[in-house]
């Protein structure tokens, strides 16, 4: 089973892609980690890959396409891939698909988390942690029990990621749609897309796409149109 998940920063990709990891035995495949292990691997398309990184520039999507289909090869994904970070244009979608094709595989689901941009945003930028031992915590969804407090150990200081402000949210969420929103009509007509409610509770998302994977349909799944 191959499986490629979309969604912006925030909407539970990471935590879905465990659950279809572990459930279905599959392979996750994050960009970032496969063009880290292709550069310590020292292999052709990894020195090429930290030669353009070194030089601060984009990885090519001839060099990355290659690293996926090394990364995809049945002694690494016996059981099927989760494809997470690629593709982002309609480009590379292309591509990817005729890379599959010379390898014998195709994509069996394109699974979109759909997220609601207000109140990702709040999602994202209400979250704080205890500075000393780093339980989290929410403005408005989990407070400590005493204000101030950290229930965990006690402490009295937190803090807040830069990524989670609100402002930078907003700008990571609008480039996420400028990018992928052409991947939607693209994969909706090769009718492999399915989009779930990403605002959904974890466990609720949890159960839309395992009802994907294994061929059934709910209230919470919608087979995407292309139009």
């Amino acid at each position: 089973m191959n499986i490629i998940l979309l969604g912006p920063p925030g909407a539970g990709k990471g935590t879905q892609s465990d659950y279809l990891r572990d459930t279905f035995k599959l392979t996750k495949l994050a960009t970032g980690d496969m063009l880290r292990a292709a550069v310590t691997s020292g292999s052709e398309l990894g020195l090429k890959a930290k030669e353009v990184m070194a030089a601060g520039q984009l990885v090519s999507d001839d060099i990355m396409i290659g690293i996926i289909r090394d990364a995809i090869s049945d002694a690494h994904c016996p059981n099927g891939f989760i494809l997470d970070g690629f593709p982002r244009t309609t480009a590379q979608a292309r591509a990817l698909d005729a890379m599959l094709l010379e390898e014998g595989k195709t994509l069996d689901y394109v699974i979109e988390l759909k997220v609601d941009d207000a109140a990702l945003v709040e999602r994202i930028a209400g979250r704080f942690s205890c500075k000393q031992c780093g339980a989290g915590y929410h403005d408005s969804f989990r407070q400590p029990v005493a204000e101030g407090q950290c229930d965990a150990c006690g402490a009295t200081e937190f803090t807040r990621r830069e990524d989670d402000k609100a402002e930078t949210v907003a700008k990571r969420l609008a480039a996420y749609h400028e990018m992928t929103a052409p991947l939607l009509p693209y994969y909706a007509a090769h009718g492999t897309l399915q989009t779930v409610d990403g605002m959904a509770d974890i466990a609720e998302v949890t159960a839309a796409i395992n009802r994907i994977v294994s061929g059934g349909q709910s209230d919470r799944i919608a087979p995407a149109s292309a139009g």
